[in-house]
C-alpha cells in the first residue's frame, strides 16, 4: 500500500462529496495500534447517488472490480443483495493498474448506522489538507469481533490496551 495512492483515493473522494469511513486496519493504525495492513477498507454511505459519485471518482482512479462484474453494479441495491445472499460477499474488492499496491475493500452492507457514526467519527488529515474520517473506536472493535479473524483478535487486544479518554467505551 501506498501513501500516495491513499492520498489520491481520499482526496478525490472528498473532493466528489462521497460519504464513507475508513475502517479497517488503517482506523486501527488511526487509532493508536500500528499494525501492516495491505489494502484500504472502507464503508461508503449506500445512499444511490452517493455510491453512484464513489464509483465513479473510483473509475476515474483506474479502479475496476477484481471479481467479472460491472463497476457501476455495486450501485444496484438488488445485485448487491445477491452477492449477499448468493455469494457471501461481504467486500467488493477493487484494483487498480495506477494504484497497483493500493487495493480498496467496500463493505458490500453498512455494517452499522452510518449518519450516526459519520457524526461521531476520528477525523484527522492523512497528509496536510487531505482530511479523512475513521469509524469510532468502539465501532471498529464491534466490527473486529464480528469478523473475528486471528488478526482481529490481536488487534482487539492491542486496541484494548491503549490508553483511552474518559468518555470512550471499552
Amino acid at each position: 500500500m501506498k501513501l500516495a495512492s491513499i492520498e489520491a483515493v481520499a482526496r478525490a473522494l472528498n473532493d466528489a462529496d462521497v460519504r464513507y469511513l475508513i475502517v479497517g486496519g488503517l482506523a486501527v493504525a488511526a487509532h493508536g495500534y500500528a499494525r501492516t495492513t495491505f489494502d484500504v477498507d472502507l464503508v461508503v454511505q449506500l445512499h444511490p447517488d452517493n455510491v453512484l459519485r464513489a464509483m465513479d471518482t473510483l473509475e476515474s482512479l483506474g479502479y475496476r472490480p477484481l471479481a467479472p462484474v460491472k463497476l457501476a453494479d455495486f450501485a444496484d441495491v438488488s445485485i448487491r443483495e445477491s452477492w449477499i445472499r448468493d455469494k457471501h460477499m461481504v467486500v467488493f474488492q477493487l484494483r487498480s493498474d495506477q494504484h497497483r499496491e493500493t487495493t480498496l475493500d467496500i463493505f458490500v452492507t453498512e455494517p452499522f448506522d452510518f449518519d450516526a457514526e459519520y457524526d461521531r467519527a476520528l477525523t484527522g488529515d492523512i497528509l496536510p489538507g487531505v482530511r479523512v474520517r475513521f469509524v469510532r473506536l468502539e465501532t471498529l472493535i464491534q466490527m473486529k469481533e464480528a469478523a473475528n479473524r486471528p488478526k482481529d483478535q490481536e488487534d482487539i487486544r492491542q486496541l484494548k490496551l491503549l490508553p483511552r479518554d474518559a468518555d470512550d467505551v471499552r
